[in-house]
């Protein structure tokens, strides 16, 4: 199994579109909640902590912490642009179940 999280191309472009010269980062975390177990968060930040997985992508930022980095193992943040609407999803393959709002997850 893939051991770090990756970026692809649509989430680095939309990332970067919306921290411009900030110097901001997006932060990636998951914390415990939700309806399914698990919750994906996306925050903006600027202080980089010491232990923080940083991966730069087509001009952007992405922070993981390393509690979330264990859950998030082999896992891919996506920007999704549809007639529905535009939003951050996560491709995880940890994940066993997930529910219909897509930010709440579960793991065996």
């Amino acid at each position: 199994m893939q051991s770090e999280f990756s970026v692809s191309e649509a989430a680095a472009t939309r990332i970067a579109e919306i921290v411009g010269d900030t110097g901001q980062a997006l932060r990636v975390a998951v914390l415990a909640g939700g309806c399914s177990g698990f919750q994906y968060k996306f925050d903006l930040e600027s202080k980089v902590a010491p232990d923080d997985l940083v991966i730069e992508a087509g001009g952007a930022r992405v922070l993981v912490d390393p509690a979330s980095l264990d859950l998030l193992a082999g896992a891919e943040l996506h920007f999704n642009d549809a007639l529905m609407g535009s939003y951050f999803s996560v491709r995880n393959p940890n994940a066993t179940s997930s529910c219909g709002c897509g930010t709440s997850f579960s793991v065996d």
